[in-house]
């Protein structure tokens, strides 16, 4: 059976950085190849993503992930029905997020105030607090609409309204439809509800250096400016770690689960292929333009990256990580860059050749004398042609096989 499938291969190079710690706050690692190796989790990068989203793409087509849903909802409940009050509006959108999603909404136990607030304690219990769910949800901003819509129009009677079959059917299907574009590429698991779980479109690897690293230790003081001369030493002293790496980076995207997912979109009007291509769009643009922004103040690691590659294909994903199984090796008078861009480039060829996998087509982005033999992998394009390309292929295959 046919699949469509965009793989996208990034190789990066950040300098002295920790875009991504672990709970010691140091850089976080992985060992590939035998060797140790700079790691950024996927879900790291995948948040950077989804926060790139907020330029690309209009908030209605995109979700929100909180605990805070029933006071999310229960804005939008006081929006279309503006008599109806704060502490009403959240037991009307605590109603039918449990009726949509199967979730159990409770109010959560106070903080204990600070000693700073605690003239203010007895005013603070006064105030009502929202339920909240156990746990993340997330809906998309028409879900979130419907749920409230719902609401009002149970309003008299709410707990009988959701007792009908029908009025708690309606609610699951709001929960479960029109999907906002991260919803249906990163999926969604709702514990208490797994019939409306979704399955992500999207797939991301750790990023992992193509080359050993060690982590180093930054060592830093600060001096305190109403310091008198005579007064010697540092107002504060710490060390930060980093490591700076040449990284690949890798997703795979399942556009038939894409469009599953989306199902139509927002514009009922539009054409089946026009919401898959903008969600396509955007996460290309978005996963190879976006840095996780881990101690981005103290490093500035605004780096773009030195190449990209991607392939659109009928069968399944295919990563070229292997070719920095074995570590590369920095050369007197150069970096890893070229030499990574020459093993990816005979990665590609030989995988493809061997196992049958040869793309439909191929899109590359280069940076750099370092990179010119990844030119020869593909059409060499630029960001903007690279984007727009790869979204009217997606387009013009999905709309074929619909």
């Amino acid at each position: 059976m046919s699949r469509t499938i965009v793989d996208i291969h990034v190789l990066q190079t950040v300098p002295p950085s920790n875009l991504n710690r672990d709970d010691t706050g140091t850089p976080k690692t992985a060992v590939y190849g035998g060797a140790r190796r700079s790691r950024v989790s996927s879900q790291a990068w995948k948040r950077a993503t989804r926060t790139a989203f907020k330029q690309l793409l209009d908030p209605a087509e995109l979700g929100v992930r909180t605990k805070k849903v029933a006071e999310l909802i229960g804005e939008t409940v006081r929006e279309l029905e503006p008599e109806v009050t704060q502490e009403e509006s959240w037991e009307l959108a605590k109603a039918v997020v449990e009726a949509g999603t199967g979730s159990k909404l409770a109010v959560p136990e106070r903080k204990k105030p600070k000693k700073s607030q605690e003239g203010d304690a007895a005013a603070e219990e006064a105030k009502p607090l929202p339920p909240e769910s156990s746990y993340l949800m997330f809906l998309s901003a028409q879900q979130r609409r419907g749920l409230a819509e719902l609401a009002v129009e149970g309003r008299g009677d709410i707990a009988g309204f959701l007792k009908g079959k029908e009025n708690r059917e309606r609610a699951r299907e709001i929960a479960d439809t029109r999907h906002s574009v991260d919803i249906a590429l990163f999926g969604r698991m709702v514990a208490d509800g797994a019939d409306i779980n979704v399955d992500a479109a999207a797939q991301v690897a750790h990023a992992l250096s193509v080359h050993a690293v060690e982590n180093e230790s930054d060592y830093y003081t600060a001096v305190d400016d109403e310091n008198e001369e005579d007064e010697t030493g540092a107002g504060m002293i710490g060390t930060v770690e980093f490591n700076s790496a040449t990284l690949y980076r890798y997703a795979a995207l399942d556009i038939d689960r894409l469009g599953e997912n989306l199902g139509q979109g927002l514009d009922e009007s539009a054409a089946p292929a026009a919401p898959v291509r903008r969600a396509v769009e955007a996460f290309v643009r978005g996963f190879v333009s976006s840095l996780p922004t881990g101690k981005i103040n103290t490093f500035a690691h605004h780096t773009p990256p030195d190449a990209v590659v991607v392939k659109l294909r009928e069968s399944r994903p295919v990563s070229f990580v292997g070719a920095f199984e074995e570590p590369t090796m920095a050369e007197s008078g150069s970096g890893h860059v070229r030499q990574a861009s020459e093993r990816l480039a005979e990665q590609i060829a030989e995988v493809e050749e061997k196992f049958g996998s040869t793309a439909l087509a191929t899109w590359v982005v280069p940076v750099g004398r370092n990179t010119a033999k990844l030119a020869d992998v593909g059409t060499a394009v630029t960001l903007d042609e690279l984007v727009e390309g790869v979204g009217a292929a997606v387009a013009e295959r999905w709309s074929g096989t619909r």
